[in-house]
């Protein structure tokens, strides 16, 4: 308990999770660059900018001194002459063909590369150095008490742009796009790929093609939003395949029923068995296997944890492998990757997928459905509202009983004069005309 409270204590502060991926952009990093020169994976990076997990030991260390900013021009002069670390390639950006041989620029991939990031309105920063250059260089040595200190000469004062660029070490200001352009760009490199994508998880070319259309004018109605995002090729991916697995497109005739499959024996034995896949372990498998993202991503992605995301790619490996021979044959999960990855490569290149609507097309749907609905909205509140003003101005004040309408009354006999005397009354009736009905007698009832 002492040492890890000494180590705490001894450890170098961080900055906030938001700061961490600020200093790194500033400093004109990549998660791969900064994970290389740590020794960690890009995923681990990634939770440390998020905050989910915080660095300890020695790579706190290195990854303190990596986002430290430079004290003195002379350290970023001194750190602009190193060079940059080389990013190490991603199965991400792998194409769809075998490593060995590139495919041609006719033939599309399945992942498309990851896309190029939007430059940001920021001022030029140092270049990317590993930790141990970026440390502040150590002081010179004091010269001997006898002789005067040589004093520094002034440098000449560069202001603007100009000077700028002709500082040591200074990066040429990126040119700055306008929100369309970036849209255009990022649709251009990423749709086509999206809905190849999306035809292996649906089996559907028409509800591929409508599926990507649809993210990207989503994602259009957030362009700050997705703008601003570490992986903006992969919001688009998550929006499209979570319209394309709807369970409402059951109901559309157009939709019922998957197109035709191919009619290669092999292609259409992997067609039919990737569609006999459960949804979410389909999209898993295509995730991992075809995309090329690591097992935290893809977990991440599905919205599932680690081990269950694992499990479900082994359970879809499971089964495909009972109607493939050949990745039954794989002796190692890593063959059975890179052999499903070329395999479904082939089955999306073989088959024709209609390519994606233009860019401006789907700007100006994604345009026109917004304006359609906020005047929908304005109608519906208006109608609201004179169906509210309508109703005050005609409700009554106050409650007024309401009058019951007349009937007629039956089964009561008519009432038509004093009642019938009966022999008892009539009786009765004489005692009491015979006796004084005036005087100090009394009426005294006889006894008989």
């Amino acid at each position: 308990m002492t040492r890890s409270t000494t180590d705490e204590a001894a450890a170098p502060p961080l900055p906030s999770p938001k700061e961490r991926r600020r200093l790194r952009e500033a400093k004109s990093l990549s998660e791969e660059q900064v994970a290389e020169a740590v020794g960690v994976t890009r995923a681990t990076v990634r939770s440390w900018e998020t905050g989910r997990t915080s660095p300890r030991g020695r790579k706190r260390t290195l990854y303190a001194k990596l986002l430290a900013p430079d004290p003195t021009p002379a350290s970023a002069s001194t750190s602009a002459s190193a060079p940059e670390p080389k990013p190490r390639p991603t199965r991400a950006s792998a194409p769809a063909t075998t490593p060995q041989a590139p495919a041609p620029e006719t033939a599309p991939s399945l992942a498309a590369p990851a896309p190029d990031p939007v430059p940001a309105p920021t001022t030029p920063a140092a270049p990317a150095t590993s930790p141990a250059q970026s440390a502040p260089p150590a002081p010179a040595a004091p010269p001997p008490p006898s002789e005067p200190a040589p004093k520094p000469k002034p440098k000449p004062r560069t202001e603007g742009k100009a000077g700028a660029e002709a500082g040591a070490g200074a990066v040429p200001e990126a040119p700055r796009l306008s929100p369309e352009e970036a849209f255009d760009a990022l649709y251009a490199h990423a749709a086509p790929g999206l809905v190849r994508q999306t035809y292996l998880l649906t089996g559907r070319r028409r509800l591929a093609r409508e599926s990507v259309e649809r993210a990207f004018q989503l994602a259009w109605h957030r362009w700050p939003e997705v703008a601003v995002d570490r992986d903006p090729a992969g919001w688009v991916r998550a929006a499209a395949y979570e319209y394309a697995m709807s369970p409402w497109h059951r109901l559309r005739r157009a939709h019922r029923h998957p197109d035709a499959p191919p009619t290669e024996p092999a292609r259409r034995a992997l067609f039919e068995a990737l569609l006999d896949l459960p949804p979410a372990y389909r999209r898993t498998l295509l995730l991992y296997d075809g995309v090329g993202l690591d097992l935290p991503e893809t977990a991440a992605e599905t919205e599932a944890s680690t081990p269950a995301a694992a499990g479900r790619l082994e359970v879809a490996r499971a089964a495909l492998a009972e109607r493939l021979p050949e990745l039954a044959a794989a002796g190692s999960p890593a063959e059975q990757s890179e052999l499903l990855h070329d395999r479904l490569g082939g089955l999306v290149r073989a088959e024709h997928v209609p390519a994606p609507a233009p860019a401006r097309k789907v700007r100006t749907g994604s345009e026109d459905k917004a304006r359609l609905w906020t005047r929908a909205a304005i109608a519906f509140a208006a109608l609201l509202i004179g169906a509210t003003a309508l109703t005050l101005h005609t409700a009554p004040t106050h409650y007024e009983p309401p009058i019951a309408p007349p009937e007629r009354v039956g089964g009561v006999p008519p009432r038509g004069g004093p009642q019938k005397l009966t022999a008892q009354d009539l009786k009765l009736q004489k005692s009491l005309n015979e006796q004084l009905a005036h005087g100090p007698e009394r009426l005294v009832p006889e006894l008989r």
